[in-house]
Parts: structure tokens; C-alpha cells; sequence
């Protein structure tokens, strides 16, 4: 710097300070940069954790001990109505379709009585050993109060169809005494009726002179052999149901979340770096 003739040095100390805060500012533009690049990495793969791939987001689902117990109850629950339905279906359902639809009526005793020829029946006594013994035929003939027609008593329905001339089969076995007596005993319990008329359940569609006591199968059984599966079959259902709804709502609450705690966590490093150059 020259004035009329004075020359003035410049100190070399003026020239130093216009470097320092270009520098710092180019600095931390690239940090700004550079936190911004990775908080954005940071936030893919919070979003994304299956190495930031979102097709992969709905393999598996979360779930805890208490929500594989509550699985595998379910699924017991609906396999377990499946096998009552199998049972039910061979032992009432399917000989209740087949049986003789019948109707309540009342009947009056006209004469009870045991044949003089008995009946073969074969029995089991040990481990592989068979034997033949007989027992007591006991006729029980009624009359049907609504139609005066005489007809023939029997116990149930699979009385009839195992013989139908006799009123009950029992359990064969060797004591034929013992088999004796209780026949005497049915027969002298309808002796004592005396007329008295009691319930009793014909065919209406049937010219047949068979009936019986007692309905094995009826409508009431039939409502609880198709209930009782059912609703465990609906509420095994709707247990699978219900905890396959949690875990995904719990799923999409944790994804959003995390893609808040993202979004946030890229945002304020870069905003204090600002606050700290002003």
C-alpha cells in the first residue's frame, strides 16, 4: 500500500482469518452430508430390517411362547371336533339315518311270557377261548293304544334288529340260571303294570308289529353330537384366528414406530450442526 510516497507493510496476520470459517463451513457440509446419507441408510434398514428388502417383510410373522401355546390349542381344539365328528358320524349319526323313524303313542300290557326254545349265543371266557351257552327268549305283547293293534314290545331299536321275537338280548354267558332270572324279573315288572298304560314308540310307515320301549337315538342326542363338535371346531378357530390378528397388528405398529424413530433420528444431527456454525 503506497500513500504519497510512505509505504505501509501488511501484516501477515490480516490474511490468515478469511480461511478459517470457509474451511469450518466446508467441513461441516460434508459431515451434514454425511449424517444425512447414513441416517437414511439408518432409516432403510430400521423400515426394512431383512437387509433393506421390503418383499421380505410378511415371511414370518413375530410371535411369543404364549402365542404358540395358544396355537397349538387351537389347533388341537378344531383336530379334536374333526375326530368327534369321524365318531359320532359312525357310531349315532349314520345308524340314527338308518334306523325306522317312529312316533310316541302309549301302550297297555296284554301278556308277558318266555318260549320253551331258548336262544344260542357264544360267549368269551379267557385269552382265546370261546364258549356256547343259551339264554331265555321273554315276549312282551302290548296293545297300542291309538289303533287297539296288537304288536310285539321290544327294549330299543338294536333289539330289533338283533332278534326281533324277543324283547331284550342280554350278555351271554355260562350261568344260564343267572340269565333265567333276570329275564323272570323283567317279566314280573310287567306283570305288575295291570293294564296300566306307559310309552311306547311305533313306525306309522311300517305294517310291522315291532314296538319298542326306549328311543336309543333321538332328536336331543342328535343336537349334541353335532353342537358340542361344532363349537369346538369354532372356537378352535377363532383362537388361530385371533392370535394371527395380533401378531400382525403388532407387526404393523412396530414398523411404524420404526419408521418414525427413523425419520427423527435423521433430522437432528443435521439441525444441531447448523445451530452450531450459526
Amino acid at each position: 500500500m503506497t500513500l504519497k510516497g510512505v509505504h505501509f507493510a501488511q501484516p501477515p496476520a490480516l490474511m490468515q482469518p478469511f480461511n478459517i470459517p470457509v474451511q469450518i463451513a466446508l467441513q461441516g457440509g460434508r459431515r451434514c452430508q454425511g449424517r444425512t446419507a447414513l441416517s437414511a441408510s439408518e432409516r432403510k434398514r430400521n423400515i426394512y430390517p431383512n437387509n433393506g428388502d421390503p418383499l421380505n417383510m410378511h415371511k414370518k410373522l413375530p410371535s411369543s411362547a404364549g402365542e404358540d401355546r395358544a396355537m397349538l390349542l387351537g389347533f388341537a381344539m378344531m383336530g379334536f371336533s374333526v375326530l368327534m365328528f369321524f365318531l359320532f358320524g359312525i357310531t349315532i349319526l349314520k345308524p340314527f339315518m338308518l334306523s325306522t323313524q317312529r312316533e310316541e303313542s302309549n301302550c297297555t300290557t296284554m301278556h308277558t311270557g318266555i318260549t320253551d326254545d331258548w336262544m344260542g349265543c357264544a360267549f368269551t371266557c379267557d385269552v382265546g377261548c370261546q364258549g356256547q351257552s343259551k339264554y331265555p327268549c321273554l315276549q312282551v305283547t302290548v296293545n297300542l293304544t291309538h289303533s287297539g293293534q296288537k304288536a310285539l314290545l321290544h327294549y330299543n331299536e338294536e333289539a330289533v334288529q338283533i332278534n326281533s321275537k324277543c324283547f331284550y338280548t342280554p350278555k351271554c354267558h355260562r350261568d344260564r340260571n343267572d340269565l333265567l332270572n333276570s329275564a323272570l324279573d323283567i317279566k314280573e315288572f310287567f306283570d305288575h303294570k295291570n293294564g296300566t298304560p306307559f310309552s311306547c314308540f311305533y313306525s306309522p310307515d311300517s305294517q310291522s308289529e315291532d314296538v319298542i320301549l326306549i328311543k336309543k337315538y333321538d332328536q336331543t342326542v342328535i343336537f349334541h353330537c353335532l353342537f358340542w363338535p361344532s363349537l369346538t371346531l369354532l372356537g378352535g378357530a377363532l383362537i388361530v384366528g385371533m392370535v394371527r390378528l395380533t401378531q400382525y397388528l403388532s407387526l404393523l405398529c412396530e414398523r411404524h414406530s420404526t419408521a418414525l424413530r427413523g425419520e427423527v433420528g435423521g433430522q437432528v444431527p443435521c439441525m444441531e450442526q447448523h445451530q452450531f456454525k450459526l
